[in-house]
């Protein structure tokens, strides 16, 4: 803890670079996994094929992706794109799975109803579906922050910026606590984020609470 406050600067600015190294992959995740999951959610096959390849991905080391990465996409060893690459791979493989499992969880006679009343097949996805699955994805989304935030630190392994350099440079220079506060920093930083989730969660999905007001 002391190291962290004689060096807050450092870990701060540390700190902002894992941020956008795990936070940029999860919003270009989302991006791929939304509209991939609503088009598979009612084609069985194709739903069976993508969360095939998705778990295939998903199973690929992660240092394994930071070294051929560059190679296949023409760039720099040290370029963070790397990390932001391997990491949109991760998130995607997790969110075009939970995209549709989101969107099961969505009642049958919500449906129903919204198709009577003369909703268009994406109209009803954008308007009933989706808000309703909220809550389902949101945890979804939850995992993925804290899984981009924590795997962020392997690049470091390979020269690229965040809190993981701590680890590195806390192991060069045998200093225990440098290593420590990269631990603590990383912690602190999945857990903010997975609250701030959370709590967006709810504020998304008012209903959720009366529902839950109304069956105590």
């Amino acid at each position: 803890m002391k190291y962290l406050l004689n060096n807050f600067d450092k870990v701060s600015d540390y700190a902002q670079t894992h941020l956008y190294l795990a936070l940029v992959p999860l919003l270009i995740g989302l991006a791929i996994a939304v509209p991939v999951g609503i088009a598979i959610q009612n084609v069985p096959w194709l739903r069976k094929i993508t969360v095939t390849i998705a778990s295939i991905a998903f199973t690929i080391p992660s240092l394994a992706l930071f070294v051929t990465i560059p190679s296949i996409a023409g760039l720099k060893v040290l370029d963070p794109l790397n990390v932001v690459i391997a990491l949109t791979i991760y998130a995607t493989a997790l969110l075009v799975r939970a995209v549709p499992e989101a969107l099961d969880s969505v009642a049958p006679d919500v449906l129903d109803a919204a198709t009577a009343m003369g909703f268009t097949s994406l109209r009803r996805t954008l308007t009933v579906e989706l808000p309703l699955a909220v809550p389902v994805l949101i945890a979804s989304i939850r995992v993925v922050t804290v899984t981009n935030i924590s795997l962020v630190s392997i690049g470091s392994l390979i020269g690229i910026g965040g809190l993981g350099q701590l680890f590195t440079e806390g192991y060069q220079r045998d200093y225990p606590d440098e290593i420590v506060a990269g631990i603590i920093a990383i912690v602190v930083l999945a857990l903010v984020f997975d609250a701030a989730l959370y709590l967006t969660g709810r504020v998304l999905t008012p209903w959720a609470r009366t529902a839950k007001a109304v069956k105590r």
